[in-house]
């Protein structure tokens, strides 16, 4: 008999609390009218999110543009400060790499290769 009742006493505990879950989730979900949206971001991922659609890649995130690495279209590489170290892959299945010194100013070439550089003075967002 006692077993019968403690039984009883723990599926009707389980069945209320699944309900009272249920109940909780649901109003939850009807509060927030649907899947969060980039309005809600908050920190960083807004500041970067207000700049994309500004047209602006603060942080590099994106892919950056092919240039072809002549003179008049040297490949661009961003720097906050006045001087960057650059490491050319000259050929696709080379497997070294030529490091030289790139300067503010003129661009310059990679020795190996001939490709143009350019240095680029780059702001930081924040």
């Amino acid at each position: 008999m006692a077993g019968r009742f403690l039984l009883r006493a723990c599926s009707t505990t389980l069945r209320l609390r699944s309900h009272v879950a249920a109940t909780r989730s649901h109003r939850a979900m009807g509060t927030l009218k649907g899947i969060p949206t980039d309005e809600q971001a908050t920190g960083l991922e807004r500041r970067t999110l207000q700049a994309f659609k500004q047209g602006k890649d603060p942080y590099s995130i994106l892919k950056p543009k092919q240039h072809a690495g002549t003179k008049e279209d040297p490949h661009i590489v961003p720097c906050i400060g006045t001087k960057r170290l650059v490491g050319c892959l000259c050929e696709e299945d080379n497997t070294a790499i030529v490091w030289f010194w790139l300067h503010e100013g003129a661009g310059e070439r990679c020795p190996s290769c001939g490709s143009h550089y350019k240095l680029v003075h780059h702001e930081l967002p924040h």
